[in-house]
């Protein structure tokens, strides 16, 4: 599954996204939710990149910063060589053929006024591509691959389970031919067994159209069995980053290794020795300017609180923000 080319697709540079925080009758800004705080990330051509923190650090955000579905407060974006922040009208109407998303939710994802039919062509009539016989035949194509029958085409969202109307999301997704498609936790919605075919699923379509993927999900076993490389994301900074063995391995950050810690594991006596996660995501009421972990840190320093780490290489293409890892 590893990319056999190193192309970069897409690179994100000091990437961020606040919201700001307004009071008063005049609604003046007094502060910021920072969302997305400087995030620099490389996805190469043909790879899964696996993003992984608890929720409300960030990951979706930086999704939908990624596809232009949210303005960047600062940054730049670039997708095959090309900045995204300047795109517009027609420029940016021709980019979305390429980058396409999975959303988490099927139940809410998918217009329940609309037959599956049209959900999955809506973008070739948007797109202006092919007659209206040329458009259903491919949707009835795509459902074949997404392993949906033919005489399905007519029906509605609600008249299929879950893990159906992901193999409709699944199939939008695909009906524009993309290259890259982010998947924002595709598989929290459904079941254990259908979690599995699924991932089965966006392997095989993988392969057969050279897709390069943004795996968003805070699945930690899912992550590793997918993904090639791994970023963990901590209120709203990448901090660690590696290949997927390397970093279930030698995690580095305090943070990775207590979010590896919670995985359940069917042991009781192991998990009786692991350590906790001592504190969730965002929740210092003053969060310090540096690293935004050392609160909860059991390692943290003055330093730590005073400057935000920068992106140390620890090992061969395994990155860390933590003074401790260069130490």
């Amino acid at each position: 599954m590893a990319a056999e080319q190193n192309t970069t697709l897409l690179t994100l540079c000091g990437v961020k996204k606040h919201y700001p925080i307004t009071r008063g009758i005049l609604r003046r800004q007094v502060g910021a939710v920072k969302a997305v705080d400087g995030v620099d990330l490389n996805v190469n051509r043909g790879e899964t990149m696996g993003l992984v923190g608890e929720s409300g650090c960030g990951k979706s955000t930086l999704g939908r910063v990624i596809l232009r579905l949210e303005e960047l407060t600062a940054g730049e974006i670039f997708f095959a060589g090309k900045s995204l922040n300047a795109l517009k009208g027609s420029s940016l109407h021709r980019l979305r053929k390429k980058m396409q998303v999975i959303f988490q939710d099927p139940y809410s994802s998918l217009n329940p006024r609309q037959t599956i039919g049209r959900i999955i062509g809506e973008g070739l009539v948007i797109h202006k591509i092919g007659s209206a016989v040329e458009r259903r035949e491919r949707v009835l194509h795509l459902m074949d691959i997404v392993g949906l029958r033919p005489e399905q085409i007519n029906r509605y969202p609600h008249e299929f389970s879950g893990g159906q109307r992901q193999r409709i999301s699944i199939a939008r997704a695909l009906a524009l031919q993309p290259e890259f498609i982010i998947c924002d936790e595709p598989l929290s919605a459904l079941d254990v067994s259908i979690q599995a075919q699924v991932i089965n699923l966006l392997e095989d379509l993988q392969e057969q159209y050279d897709l390069t993927y943004l795996f968003i999900s805070h699945d930690l076993s899912v992550v590793r069995h997918i993904s090639d490389r791994v970023a963990v994301m901590y209120s709203g900074r990448l901090i660690e980053m590696a290949p997927k063995d390397e970093l279930y391995e030698h995690p580095y950050h305090p943070y990775t290794q207590a979010l590896l810690q919670a995985v359940p594991v069917a042991d009781p006596a192991a998990a009786g020795k692991r350590k906790e996660l001592v504190a969730g995501v965002n929740d210092a009421p003053f969060p310090p300017h540096g690293c935004k972990f050392s609160p909860h840190c059991p390692h943290s320093s003055p330093e730590c609180e005073a400057e935000i780490p920068t992106f140390y290489e620890v090992r061969p293409d395994h990155w860390v923000r933590c003074y401790r890892s260069n130490a």
